[in-house]
Parts: structure tokens; C-alpha cells; sequence
């Protein structure tokens, strides 16, 4: 008897070693500060972007070559803050999924291909005013509206195309078992090769041009003999914080991804569940870090310029003057003819080439 019962002792200890029990996965812990993130995002990212549609759509009416990319990156992050209620509302039930399985991939397709097309269209912003500053004389002539708007329906196109495989993975299928959508499941080989390709060409790649671009135009700029002192010190802090908000909303998710796609090569990590237990927590603030990215964009990019500043005084002056049936004098209306021309061509200042590249000061 007794040897039976060891026996059976053996198989039993041998049977438990060959079940892997699933990861206990923390949804809990990430609730209160996604929650508090992306209700911010919102909250501050819907009306300025609402705002800064209106401002830059009246730029490419007046052939603003630079409106384009504005416009196109103000809609991006549009659509991009439309999904924040929605993930809200999933971490709020304990990351289960209350939607069919092609809610969740259309939210998590809009998310992460909005997330990238704007991170690719800051570095068509940042090339594009390199181009206009640096090589001002030989630009002219170049930078047509069309061929802002085929690169721009470019980036769309081939981001879109990337992220199609998103409606076949098996993430996305929420209304079945646990119902989770897109959470980060087993790192198979196409999870992580995908995972090196977002960060080298979704993050290392755009790092590189924003670093390339705003320090040219800085170096330019402190040489021009046109601008003030106290403007170029403006330019430089812009300067340093367009790349500094870009690693601050992109580089934790990105080098989380380039963790998850280095453990993959040490199975013995896998079975430890180091990515459950240390990472995961991280890796879902990181990602609601990114969002911050879409609603500080407006102040950065468009609600900075000179010309955007004289459009809302001019917008202001004319509700003023129908509310109060005043009628705008002459020397108002010189003025203004006098701003519309000088707003309407596709240059801007040189100071404002530098603004819409770098952050608002102010």
C-alpha cells in the first residue's frame, strides 16, 4: 500500500510539472491611473483639437502649405481621443470587454494606426520646416499642396495598410472566453517581430528626425542675424521641448515593446511569468502615456502661430463688431485686408517657421 501511494504520489508531482498554470495577470492595479489619463486627455484634447481643426482648415483655404499637415494631424488625434471613453470604460470593468469582437478591433485599429500616423506626421511638421529655415531659397517653389497632400494621404495609406492584420488576430476576438480586447497575450515570433518593427520604425526612426531636424534649424537660426536675442532663446527651448514631449509620451511604451520582444529569446522568463508579474502594470500606463501626446499637439503646433494668434483677434473683432452693429472702421478694415494677404501665401515669418515646429511658449 504504501508503495502504491508513493507511486501515485510520483505521478501526481509529475502531472502537476507538465500543466503550465496561466499568469495571473494585475488588471486592477492600472485602474485608477489610466482612468485619471485618458479622462484628462479628453477633456483637454477634444476642444483644442475641435478648435485647431477649425483654425488650420481656414489655413489650407488660403493655400497655407503647412495647414495640410496640421489639419490632417489635428483630425488624427481627433479620432484618436473618440476611442479614449471606450478604453475608459474597459479598464473601468476590470478590463472586460462589454462589446462584440469587432468593437474591439475597430477601437484597437483606430488606436494604434491613429497613434502612428501621428507620430509620422510630427516628422513630416519638423522635415518640412527644416526644408523651409534651412534650405529657405532653395525650397521655393517646391512645397505645393499637392504634394503635401500626397504625402499625407502616403503616411494614412501605408500605416492603415500595416495595421489591417489587426482584424485577424486573435486578440481582438473579446466576445469570446475571458473576454479581454488586445491585451498582450503570448509573445509568439510575429508578436515579436512585430514589436521590433514599431520600435525601430515607429519610434527609433522618428526620434532620429526630430533630433536631426530641430537641431539644424536651431543651429540656423542662432546664426541668422534677423531674429532677436530673446527670440532665440525662445527657439531653443521649443526646440528642446519638441523632442523632450516626444520621449516623454512614446519612449516608456516603445522600450516596454523592445523588452517584451528581447524576453521572447529566454523562454525560461515566459515561464516565470516576468511579464505579468513586473511589466504589465508599466506597459498599460505607458501606452495611456502616449495619449497625453494628442492633446498637447494644438498648443504645440498650431495654437503657437502668429498667424493663428491674428486669425482668432480677427474672428473676435468682426463677432464683436455684428454683436455690438458696429461697423468695423477703415482703418480696421485696411488692417485686416492687409493681415489676410499676408496670411494667405504658403511662407510664413521665420520666427513662425520656428514656432509651428516646436512647442508653444506661452
Amino acid at each position: 500500500m504504501m508503495h502504491e501511494s508513493s507511486a501515485t504520489q510520483s505521478i501526481m508531482t509529475t502531472m502537476n510539472q507538465s500543466v503550465i498554470m496561466p499568469c495571473e495577470v494585475p488588471y486592477m492595479e492600472d485602474r485608477i491611473p489610466l482612468l485619471v489619463l485618458y479622462i484628462m486627455v479628453f477633456i483637454i484634447g477634444l476642444p483644442a483639437n475641435l478648435v485647431t481643426v477649425y483654425l488650420t482648415f481656414h489655413q489650407v483655404c488660403r493655400k497655407n502649405f503647412l495647414g495640410i499637415y496640421l489639419l490632417s494631424l489635428s483630425v488624427c488625434d481627433l479620432t484618436y481621443l473618440f476611442t479614449l471613453p471606450v478604453w475608459a470604460v474597459y479598464v473601468n470593468e476590470n478590463h472586460v470587454w462589454p462589446w462584440s469582437s469587432m468593437a474591439c478591433k475597430v477601437t484597437g485599429f483606430v488606436f494604434f494606426n491613429n497613434m502612428y500616423i501621428s507620430i509620422f506626421l510630427l516628422c513630416c511638421i519638423s522635415i518640412d520646416r527644416y526644408v523651409a529655415v534651412v534650405h529657405a531659397i532653395e525650397s521655393r517653389g517646391l512645397r505645393h499642396k499637392r504634394v503635401a497632400a500626397l504625402i499625407v494621404f502616403s503616411v494614412y495609406l501605408v500605416v492603415g495598410l500595416g495595421h489591417l492584420p489587426v482584424f485577424m488576430m486573435r486578440e481582438g476576438d473579446a466576445a469570446e472566453g475571458s473576454r479581454r480586447c488586445f491585451e498582450p497575450g503570448q509573445n509568439t515570433a510575429t508578436v515579436t517581430g512585430f514589436n521590433y518593427a514599431r520600435f525601430c520604425i515607429g519610434f527609433c526612426g522618428p526620434l532620429a528626425i526630430l533630433i536631426f531636424t530641430n537641431r539644424a534649424i536651431l543651429t540656423n537660426v542662432q546664426a541668422s542675424t534677423g531674429l532677436q536675442p530673446h527670440q532665440k532663446v525662445k527657439v531653443r527651448y521649443l526646440a528642446v521641448a519638441v523632442v523632450a514631449l516626444f520621449l516623454i509620451c512614446f519612449a516608456p511604451y516603445h522600450i516596454i515593446l523592445l523588452i517584451r520582444a528581447v524576453t521572447y529569446h529566454f523562454p525560461e522568463l515566459q515561464k516565470e511569468c516576468h511579464f505579468e508579474h513586473h511589466v504589465y502594470t508599466p506597459y498599460q500606463i505607458s501606452l495611456g502615456l502616449s495619449t497625453v501626446n494628442s492633446a498637447i499637439n494644438p498648443f504645440l503646433y498650431v495654437l503657437s502661430s502668429n498667424n493663428i494668434h491674428e486669425e482668432v483677434r480677427k474672428s473676435m473683432a468682426e463677432m464683436c463688431s455684428k454683436i455690438t452693429l458696429i461697423p468695423p472702421s477703415t482703418h480696421s478694415s485696411q488692417h485686416n485686408m492687409h493681415s489676410s494677404k499676408s496670411n494667405s501665401g504658403p511662407a510664413l515669418t521665420k520666427e513662425d517657421e520656428m514656432r509651428t515646429a516646436s512647442p508653444v511658449s506661452g
